[in-house]
C-alpha cells in the first residue's frame, strides 16, 4: 500500500513538472491555470473595488500604453514559436491606483496593478517597461501556480496523494485563501520566492526589449530604487532580493537581453 501511494506521488510529479520559458527552469505545477484563475478573481475584483483607479491620466495612459505593448511582443513571441497555448488564459489588465506605496503586483490571468507611489522612480516609460516586464514575466512564468503547488506539498505532505487526486479543490481553495489576502499595505501579493524574483528581472529585461525599450534601463532602475532607499530590505529577511545582488544579476544577464532589443 505504502509503494503504491508513493508510486502515485512520483507519477503525480512527474505529470506536473514543466520548464519556465525562455530559462528552462524546471517548475512543479499541480494547480491547472484554469483553476488558479477562477479562484484568484475574486481577490482581484476586491482590490480593484476597494481601492481608487488613479486620476492622473497621463501616468494612467503610460502603464495601459507599456502594459499592451510588452504583452503584445510577448504574444507574438509566443505564437512564432508556436507556443501560444501558453496564452491561452491570459486576459490582461493594466491598472494604476491612487496608493502612495513604492509596488506593483500581478494576479493570475495577466491582471497587472501599478501604484502611483512607483511611478517617480520608474521616471520615464522605460522604467515603467521594468517593472512591466518583471509583473508580466510573473505571469507568463506562471509562479502564482507553481507557488500555490509548492505550498500544497508543504501543507499537505504525506496526505498529499490522496488529497490532490481525489479532493483537489478543496485542497486548492483551502490553499488560495492562505494565499491571496488582502493586505494591509500592499494589497492582494503573492509571496514569491526570491528565485522567482531574480527569473522574473531576467525575463522582464527579455520582454521589455522584446517590445523596444532599452533593457539597460533595468538597471537604471533597480539604481534609482536602492538610492532612494525603496527596497533596502535585508535578503535573508525577506522574499526579494537585496538591491545590490539584483543588480549585479541584472549585469550579468543584460547579454541575454540585448538581443531581442531592436531599436
Amino acid at each position: 500500500m505504502k509503494k503504491a501511494v508513493l508510486f502515485a506521488i512520483v507519477g503525480l510529479f512527474l505529470a506536473s513538472c514543466s520548464s519556465v520559458l525562455l530559462t528552462g527552469r524546471k517548475q512543479l505545477l499541480l494547480v491547472s491555470d484554469t483553476e488558479v484563475l477562477a479562484m484568484s478573481a475574486t481577490s482581484y475584483k476586491q482590490f480593484v473595488d476597494s481601492v481608487p483607479a488613479s486620476k492622473n491620466t497621463v501616468q494612467t495612459a503610460i502603464v495601459k500604453r507599456v502594459g499592451n505593448n510588452i504583452a503584445k511582443a510577448v504574444e507574438n513571441y509566443l505564437r512564432a514559436n508556436n507556443l501560444a497555448d501558453e496564452i491561452a488564459n491570459l486576459k490582461w489588465e493594466f491598472n494604476l491606483v491612487k496608493d502612495t506605496n513604492v509596488n506593483a503586483f500581478c494576479m493570475p490571468g495577466g491582471k497587472v496593478v501599478f501604484f502611483e507611489g512607483i511611478m517617480p522612480i520608474a521616471k520615464t516609460e522605460a522604467g515603467v517597461a521594468t517593472v512591466m516586464g518583471h509583473e508580466v514575466a510573473h505571469a507568463i512564468a506562471k509562479h502564482s501556480n507553481e507557488r500555490l503547488s509548492q505550498q500544497m506539498v508543504t501543507s499537505y505532505g504525506a496526505n498529499l496523494a490522496s488529497i490532490l487526486v481525489s479532493n483537489k479543490s478543496a485542497a486548492t481553495q483551502q490553499t488560495i485563501g492562505i494565499l491571496y489576502g488582502l493586505g494591509t499595505q500592499v494589497g492582494v501579493i503573492l509571496p514569491y520566492s526570491r528565485k522567482h524574483e531574480y527569473e522574473a528581472d531576467r525575463l522582464g529585461m527579455i520582454f521589455m526589449a522584446m517590445a523596444g525599450y532599452d533593457p539597460n534601463e533595468a538597471i537604471s532602475f533597480w539604481e534609482r530604487m536602492s538610492a532612494n532607499g525603496k527596497s533596502s530590505t535585508m535578503e535573508i529577511m525577506s522574499t526579494h532580493p537585496s538591491d545590490v545582488n539584483r543588480v549585479a544579476q541584472l549585469k550579468a544577464n543584460i547579454n541575454e537581453a540585448l538581443p531581442f532589443y531592436k531599436k
